[in-house]
């Protein structure tokens, strides 16, 4: 019913297992390019690079495309924004694309870069539009990679995708502004939106993906609690809402059900147990739909 292109490089790896977890498991033929999910609502699929996603979208090749904000807004595409879906190349995170300059440089500030100067970047068009605004005359010179590289032997400022920074500061470089944050987007073709079937499709299959990335992090937890102990366990409990509480057939104790970040369990457990819970269960969780 709709098509899909799947964004390849750094966010491959991750958008691969999203799906599979989302229970649309990509599977790959012989051409890596040429791929399918075996899902009724999904009648074609391809792995592009995100940078041509956007305008493939815009243009109805395509129903829906995974691509990052930053290539969505480099390519000035007329597209619906379905979900923002906040992974990358290393599980989650928000991107930002910033300025940066050699680490010895005098430059402090966007706005003292000097007129004239050559920026290197994958976003000319994002580029050229944030140094207008600031009313400085750049040359920007396109990159196909390794941009980081060009600094300072070839050129005198780069503006490029980080996540943590890493990169940049290995290349002795120094940010010195931020002109936007990115994040992994799903988007449709407004045609495709406006056609009901399609949109069903689409609304559903965003529903899964959400699902497992609300998950990500979080585990259930289940516990019996004496019904004179339940406000003292209850204290403790940092829950999405309130928790479920059920009570036992034939007895005194309470069925305490909740969802808690994963990184606090070892901390939660223990004061849970102090407080009179019993019987605790520590259950992952593959999707949680709102």
């Amino acid at each position: 019913m709709i098509s899909i292109a799947l964004p390849k490089g750094s966010l491959q790896e991750q958008t691969l297992k999203l799906f599979a977890e989302a229970d649309l498991p990509v599977k790959r033929n012989p051409r890596e390019y040429t791929v399918s999910v075996a899902d009724e609502r999904i009648s074609k699929v391809k792995i592009l690079r995100p940078q041509e996603i956007p305008k493939y979208v815009e243009e109805g090749y395509f129903d829906l495309g995974i691509s990052g904000l930053d290539c969505i807004t480099e390519a000035g595409v007329d597209v619906v924004e379905v979900a923002d879906m906040p992974y990358s190349k290393t599980g989650t995170g928000v991107m930002e694309m910033v300025v940066a300059v050699p680490e010895d440089s005098d430059v402090q500030d966007a706005r003292d870069i000097k007129p004239g100067s050559r920026v290197t970047t994958e976003f000319p068009n994002i580029t050229r539009k944030y140094f207008a605004g600031l009313g400085i005359d750049v040359e920007v010179f396109y990159s196909y990679g390794a941009t980081e590289a060009k600094v300072p032997d070839l050129m005198d400022v780069v503006v490029d995708l980080t996540e943590t920074g890493s990169t940049l500061r290995r290349n002795r470089l120094r940010i010195v502004a931020t002109i936007m944050e990115s994040s992994t987007r799903l988007i449709a073709c407004r045609a495709a939106w406006e056609d009901p079937a399609k949109r069903k499709a689409i609304e559903e299959i965003r529903t899964l993906l959400l699902g497992v990335i609300e998950a990500r992090g979080r585990v259930l937890l289940s516990m019996n609690v004496a019904r004179d102990r339940l406000e003292e366990v209850i204290s403790v409990l940092p829950a999405m809402k309130n928790p479920t509480v059920s009570t036992l057939h034939d007895s005194d104790y309470l069925e305490v059900t909740t969802v808690v970040d994963k990184n606090t369990v070892n901390v939660i457990i223990p004061e849970l147990k102090a407080k009179g819970a019993e019987d605790i269960l520590e259950l992952a969780i593959s999707k949680i739909v709102r």
